[in-house]
């Protein structure tokens, strides 16, 4: 596309896209010969925009300029931007997950102008040992099976306590490696581990221009998977199956699938490391690889599962054996409980009757001394709505009331922990949501941790989500990291009504794979990723988009019992699950990428989450 107003210009031309929100038609512009040395594809360079000037990346330079149409001048040269082989990286993946180009680019550039580059790093540090073969001693198997691997999507599943920094260390003699971590944390501490190794490493956003220049390993959270990394000879995703690979802001694309396309693309490859690799990861990997059973088995921590059936039912989520594993206190304890506040579900002890909202009937909560509906906002005293009595008891209680009662049962100081709690309480015995198995560095410093208790593992198990199952089993790999696996005596206690579930007995087992077996036919059937592709519409322009679905010939049912789960089909479909919210189902990602570009955007804002994690 041109930018068709201005002055006329001579020379060559470049072509870019203005990083202006909303905008993503590609324009020509004609390069002054002062600026022509500095330019390159991928640089961030000023372009004039109608009444003003904006930023824009060059996406092609030189382009030989159209013939009697006038071109504007560029403005300027800013700085380095994104790698060229990121600019087709970006297309696909608006194509993948119905985006915008320029919120890819965004990523994968730096947060400030970067002017000049430092000079390359490539070579390990003076004086730092080098194995005269691949395979590095005490790390396993991985260095061998790293250093041979071809081309491809390699799904490397190991236990959860293994650590990756031999992995990572064999991946970097193949070449620059790109290592995409699932948290800043975890990010950090393994910048930390290869640089002791001696290893020069980048780790981004604040190593943007080291990594743009070049270094043997370029490491960073989920925004990695864009991070530049000139020669890349392969790219390591750790905890591949780790929800927070996902970006839930739309466009709402996932790191491993877009590390895969970017190996795949420059031809080299993409190692997937797993503790509990998900069906989807094991469907779409070329090779599965494992470290062998016993040693797979020795990084799950041991299992005691609770089975809460016979156990008093007067004694809710704290039965006889709790509390007197919690009174010996043998170290630390870090009990887990996926429910803020107090009380999360209450009933008057006159009427029977769920405590609900008044305004919107939704289910109250119990938040300091007043009752909070979570959907419109609304308080009111603890008081009966239908007969006004102020007896109301607890029937699911929260982090906050779990903590005085294990304080009270325990006879010892109980911490709370939360998303949003500051450091870690002091206390032998914490009470927290799964954000507590996150502070595991915090953790480790203050002594570390004797056991890992769910008491409520069954709303886990039976949440409403179809991958329930996996995220279920990625807590419990994440509880034996914390633990540091079988061989250092801690363990964890899973309290339960279904002892035979195939997430209790895959972790009892250390072998991730028997879930996958129990998932697969399940999801095969109801055409559930990875054997169909989902993606939920919201927003003002949802209904127009669904209409133009609709008109391209896409099937609208009235709900997920309806022809939407015809065994076989091969079509797109649209199901109305909520008031302006829609399921979109289509057998395939390409399939389904296409529909919702073919449907173009509608007039109004609309929020696209192509398979969103948590459905």
């Amino acid at each position: 596309m041109l930018d068709g107003g201005g002055a006329a210009g001579g020379g060559q031309a470049v072509r870019v896209l203005p990083d202006v929100a909303g905008f993503e038609r590609e324009l020509d512009y004609v390069v002054p010969e002062a600026m022509a040395p500095a330019l390159r594809p991928g640089c961030v360079v000023r372009v004039p925009l109608q009444a003003r000037r904006a930023r824009a990346w060059v996406l092609a330079y030189p382009v030989q300029p159209p013939e009697g149409l006038a071109l504007r001048p560029m403005a300027g040269v800013l700085g380095w931007g994104p790698e060229p082989s990121v600019l087709d990286l970006a297309r696909w993946a608006a194509w993948r997950w119905a985006g915008r180009r320029r919120s890819m680019l965004a990523t994968a550039g730096s947060a400030t102008l970067v002017k000049a580059l430092p000079p390359p790093r490539l070579e390990w540090r003076a004086g730092t040992p080098r194995p005269a073969s691949h395979a590095v001693q005490g790390e396993g198997p991985w260095p061998a099976v790293v250093a041979r691997a071809p081309a491809g999507t390699h799904l490397l599943r190991c236990g959860p306590a293994e650590g990756a920094t031999g992995l990572v260390e064999a991946a970097a003699r193949r070449g620059p490696v790109l290592v995409v971590a699932p948290s800043t944390g975890r990010a950090e501490a393994g910048a930390a581990a290869l640089g002791a190794r001696g290893l020069p490493v980048a780790l981004v956003p604040g190593d943007w221009p080291q990594a743009r220049a070049g270094s043997a390993v370029v490491i960073g959270a989920r925004a990695a998977a864009w991070a530049p990394c000139p020669g890349m000879a392969s790219i390591v995703v750790l905890d591949a199956h780790d929800e927070a690979h996902y970006q839930e802001q739309a466009p709402t694309w996932d790191a491993p699938t877009v590390a895969a396309r970017r190996a795949a693309d420059a031809g080299v490859p993409c190692f997937w490391v797993s503790a509990c690799p998900t069906l989807d990861l094991l469907v779409a990997a070329d090779e599965v690889h494992t470290g062998g059973e016993v040693r797979e088995r020795s990084g799950w921590a041991p299992l005691d599962v609770l089975d809460l059936r016979l156990e008093d039912p007067r004694s809710g989520l704290f039965p006889q054996a709790l509390v007197t594993r919690l009174r010996r206190g043998a170290g630390r304890v870090v009990c887990v409980l996926n429910r803020k506040g107090r009380a999360q579900l209450l009933d008057c002890g006159a009427c029977r009757e769920v405590a609900r909202c008044e305004q919107c009937a939704n289910a109250v909560v119990l938040d300091g001394e007043l009752l909070v509906c979570r959907r419109c906002g609304a308080s009111r005293p603890q008081v009966c709505a239908s007969c006004g009595s102020t007896a109301l008891r607890v029937l699911k209680v929260g982090i906050g009331r779990a903590r005085e009662q294990l304080q009270a049962l325990a006879g010892s100081e109980v911490g709370e922990v939360s998303a949003g709690s500051g450091p870690l309480p002091a206390a032998p015995v914490l009470v927290g949501t799964e954000a507590v198995l996150h502070r595991a560095g915090e953790l480790a410093h203050a002594g570390g941790v004797a056991a890992v208790v769910f008491l409520d593992f069954d709303q886990e198990l039976l949440a409403p989500r179809y991958r329930a199952g996996e995220q279920a089993l990625a807590l419990l790999a994440r509880a034996s990291r914390l633990l540091g696996g079988r061989s250092r005596g801690g363990r964890i206690v899973v309290q339960t009504r279904l002892p035979e579930h195939p997430v209790i007995l895959a972790a009892a087992s250390g072998d991730p794979g028997r879930l996958a077996a129990f998932e697969e036919p399940l999801r095969r059937d109801l055409r559930l990723p990875p054997f169909g592709s989902l993606a939920l519409l919201s927003g003002p322009g949802a209904a127009e988009l669904v209409e133009r679905l609709t008109q391209a010939g896409a099937v609208a049912t009235e709900g997920l019992a309806g022809a939407g789960l015809a065994v076989g089909a091969r079509r797109v479909e649209v199901v109305a699950t909520a008031p302006g919210t829609w399921l979109v189902r289509a057998p395939g990602p390409a399939a389904l990428a296409d529909a919702l570009a073919g449907a173009g955007r509608p007039a109004e804002r609309v929020r696209v989450e192509v398979g969103p994690p948590r459905l």
